[in-house]
């Protein structure tokens, strides 16, 4: 077994046994080569980043369980295996950064594809797929994710 897998190992297993979302998101920021990480976050999910140095996270952002950042996809083998397409490893990895910027929570089981900016003070509600970018200050929820409301009105609506 390679050290970089051991290392993915020991992390999965301290985000494992760890309840304390504070402590995971220091964990993974000492522990992990992210392109960014800031402060303030928390981390609840146990899932390790496949390729962290893709995913820049801002200030006071909070990942909920099961969160899943996709950098990449696997189009370029299927595609190289096809024996009606050009073949010869013509097709390529594809990856891309996420962003995430300032004040933005992402809820329990979300995917964050490759290539998508979450703007600051956005909610990604629980079980959503993130494919597009998303503008400051909404929530989106759904499968694609889409605009259902406004991060001030859920802001003001739990204050009360």
């Amino acid at each position: 077994m390679t050290i970089k897998r051991l290392k993915k190992l020991w992390m999965i297993a301290y985000l494992s046994l760890s309840n304390s979302g504070k402590k995971k998101a220091q964990f993974l920021k000492n522990h992990c080569n992210f392109k960014r990480f800031g402060k303030n976050n928390f981390w609840y999910s146990r899932i390790v980043p496949a390729d962290p140095e893709r995913l820049a996270i801002g200030n006071n952002v909070k990942i909920a369980t099961e969160v899943y950042f996709c950098t990449h996809d696997v189009l370029h083998d299927m595609f190289n295996d096809d024996q009606t397409l050009v073949s010869g490893g013509v097709y390529k990895r594809y990856s891309d950064d996420i962003e995430i910027f300032d004040n933005v929570f992402i809820g329990a089981r979300s995917t964050v594809m490759y290539g998508v900016k979450i703007g600051p003070n956005a909610i990604v509600a629980a079980n959503s797929v993130v494919t597009r970018d998303v503008p400051d200050g909404v929530v989106v929820g759904g499968n694609p994710a889409k605009i259902i409301g406004k991060y001030d009105a859920v802001a003001e609506k739990r204050r009360k």
